[in-house]
C-alpha cells in the first residue's frame, strides 16, 4: 500500500498521485511537485489515502512543498506571459503561412517550457516557427497537436443543454462514444442534435448506456409476440428506463401497458 494525494494541474483535467511524505496535506491546498515536465504547481483534489501498487505509477514521485502566495504569484505571471506569446505565436503562423490554429498557451511553473497547443488537418512543418519561438522567448518549446475534443476542453462553452461543457467542468478523461449509444436511447440520429460543440458525439450519451444496456437485456425486442395476463400481444413499444411495454393484443384491436414485473409474472419471457 502507498500512502498518496491527489492532484490536479488544470480544471477538469486528470488526477495524478504523488506521495506525500511528512507533510501534512490536505484536500484542497495547493502544492508544488515534481513531474516528467519539471516542476509543476497543482492544486490537491484528493486528501492523503493509502491505494495499491497496481493503482499507481511507479517510481512514485514526492510533494516538494505546499504552495505559498509567492507561488501563487509566480502562477499569475505565468499566465500573463502565457497570453503574450499567444499573441506572438499567432503572428509567427500567420507569417510562416502554415495551416493551423492555435488553441492555448502554457508555460511550464518554472518557466523551464513553453507549450503551444493547436489543431491541424494534417501533419505541419512548423520547423521555421519554432526556431523563430525559440529565438523570443529563449526557453525550450514544445508545440503540440491536439484533437477538436481537447480544443473543446480546453476553451469550454455552453453545449445544447444550456450548461457548461462536461469536458471542461469536471471530466478528467474522454471515454469512446458511438452512435449506437444513441440508437439503443432511441435518440434522433440527426448529427446536429447528438453532436457537442466539438463536432463528435456528446459525451452525455455515456452517461446513461449502462442502465439502457441492462435494461434492453430484460425487455423484449419491439416486434415480439409475448403472453400477458390479457392474453398473447405483440410488443410495439418500450419505455426502457422505466421498463413499460406497450403490447398490442392480438385480434382484440387495442394497445394495453404492462410493466416488466407484471410481464415476468405471466412467465412469457
Amino acid at each position: 500500500m502507498y500512502n498518496v494525494v491527489g492532484v490536479r494541474f488544470k480544471k477538469a483535467g486528470k488526477i495524478y498521485y504523488f506521495d506525500p511524505g511528512d507533510l501534512l496535506i490536505q484536500k484542497d491546498d495547493f502544492v508544488i511537485v515534481e513531474t516528467v515536465r519539471g516542476v509543476e504547481y497543482g492544486k490537491v483534489v484528493i486528501g492523503p489515502k493509502h491505494v495499491d501498487e497496481h493503482d499507481v505509477v511507479l517510481p512514485l514521485k514526492k510533494v516538494l512543498r505546499i504552495a505559498d502566495q509567492k507561488d501563487r504569484l509566480i502562477v499569475e505571471e505565468n499566465k500573463q506571459s502565457a497570453k503574450e506569446a499567444y499573441e506572438v505565436c499567432c503572428e509567427k503562423v500567420d507569417l510562416h503561412q502554415l495551416d493551423m490554429k492555435l488553441v492555448d498557451v502554457e508555460y511550464t511553473f518554472d518557466r523551464n517550457k513553453v507549450i503551444f497547443y493547436f489543431t491541424a488537418d494534417g501533419r505541419v512543418d512548423f520547423r521555421e516557427l519554432v526556431k523563430d519561438l525559440a529565438a523570443i522567448f529563449r526557453t525550450r518549446i514544445e508545440l503540440r497537436q491536439i484533437g477538436v475534443r481537447d480544443e473543446a476542453k480546453m476553451l469550454g462553452g455552453i453545449g445544447p443543454c444550456g450548461r457548461m461543457l462536461c469536458c471542461s467542468s469536471f471530466l478528467g478523461d474522454f471515454e469512446p462514444v458511438s452512435i449506437k449509444m444513441a440508437k439503443d436511447q432511441n435518440l434522433s440520429l440527426n448529427p446536429t442534435k447528438i453532436s457537442g460543440l466539438c463536432g463528435r458525439l456528446m459525451c452525455c450519451l455515456k452517461y446513461e448506456n449502462d442502465e439502457y444496456e441492462s435494461a434492453k437485456e430484460q425487455l423484449p425486442d419491439v416486434g415480439e409476440i409475448i403472453g400477458t395476463p390479457a392474453g398473447l400481444g405483440k410488443v410495439v413499444g418500450l419505455n426502457i428506463l422505466e421498463r413499460i411495454l406497450q403490447v398490442e393484443m392480438i385480434d382484440q384491436e387495442r394497445v394495453l401497458e404492462y410493466t416488466l414485473d407484471e410481464i415476468l409474472k405471466e412467465g412469457a419471457m
